[in-house]
């Protein structure tokens, strides 16, 4: 072998070598965001909140009611009907009837709401937080 190829070999064994410590760190750095990150499940239904220009921090620990501008209904993610609905809220402990999360679609009758707000309250809920998004206002 020629003086010229071994040179040219060992150029790409080193050109590896610096490398390999870099892709290390991606690939730790890729675990650990993957370990790290939180992803949030993502609403049963499409879900246009109104506005408003309250500065109020939700909690993530309390229940979370969906109303879509269909009428459909959502409890934690997961697509329920009315009956449904109340009646988990009935068997649920009182702490966590306690305060519900409500997130309305914009374009919900306000009528269906204000039923579903009277079912809510007979079911034991005791404080309503309507979630909404900050305005320009």
């Amino acid at each position: 072998m020629r003086l010229a190829d071994r040179n040219v070999l060992r150029r790409r064994a080193s050109d590896d070598d610096r490398i390999m410590p870099l892709i290390n760190v991606v690939f730790l750095l890729l675990i650990f965001f993957m370990l790290a990150g939180q992803l949030s499940a993502s609403d049963p239904f499409e879900i246009t909140p109104p506005e408003s220009i309250s500065i109020a921090e939700s909690g993530d620990e309390e229940m979370l009611v969906l109303v879509g501008k269909d009428g459909r209904l959502a409890l934690n993610g997961k697509t329920v009907g009315e009956r449904v609905l109340i009646d988990t809220l009935r068997a649920a402990p009182e702490a966590k009837r306690e305060l519900i999360r409500l997130k309305a679609d914009n374009n919900a009758p306000a009528a269906a709401l204000v039923s579903l707000l009277g079912k809510l309250r007979e079911a034991g809920v005791l404080r309503i937080r309507l979630l909404t998004v900050r305005g320009d206002s």
